[in-house]
């Protein structure tokens, strides 16, 4: 399945895809949970959400509780994310990333190996995934943070719009 077709729920119960949701932007893929310790780094994938978005460029953020440290419902997920962190990018409702029941996306993004040639199941929260319009993908451990010169890197390497307009 190509990565466009795959349907995806926002946090608001809305039905779209993953192409929809993107629109032809590159993303960053994160899995994320409200009570885990790595939760500052909503602030790094904000400030890089906002940095890039007028390049082409948004966050996505999946909320999981498959590390039992997620909020228990979209509601509190998404006042959290918005009063405390200030979150403007989209989100997802709460999805599993590995296992039987993965959410099809992750599926997908787990057969992609990190520059250390690790692949397969999510280890925890806060792994991250640049995914260019194209398909083309990047992976990065939960504990490389979103401000990270190598995910900066990647994700400039996958703008639509190379050149700001500042």
């Amino acid at each position: 399945m190509d990565l466009a077709d795959i349907p995806i729920t926002t946090i608001r119960g809305e039905r779209t895809t993953f192409g929809r949701l993107t629109a032809g932007r590159a993303a960053l893929v994160v899995n994320v949970a409200s009570r885990c310790g790595l939760a500052p780094q909503y602030e790094g994938l904000e400030a890089v959400h906002r940095r890039y978005a007028d390049r082409g460029f948004t966050v996505i953020g999946f909320p999981t509780n498959q590390f039992l440290q997620e909020l228990g419902s979209e509601e509190k997920i998404e006042e959290y994310c918005s009063a405390t962190w200030g979150v403007t990018f989209p989100m997802s409702e709460r999805v599993r990333v590995n296992g039987r029941h993965a959410h099809p996306l992750y599926e997908q993004l787990t057969t992609v190996a990190t520059d250390d040639g690790k692949d397969g199941r999510i280890t925890w929260n806060f792994e991250k995934f640049v995914v260019s319009p194209d398909g083309q993908v990047s992976r990065f451990g939960p504990r490389t943070e979103p401000e990270d010169p190598t995910v900066i890197a990647a994700i400039e390497a996958a703008l639509p719009l190379r050149n700001p307009a500042h």
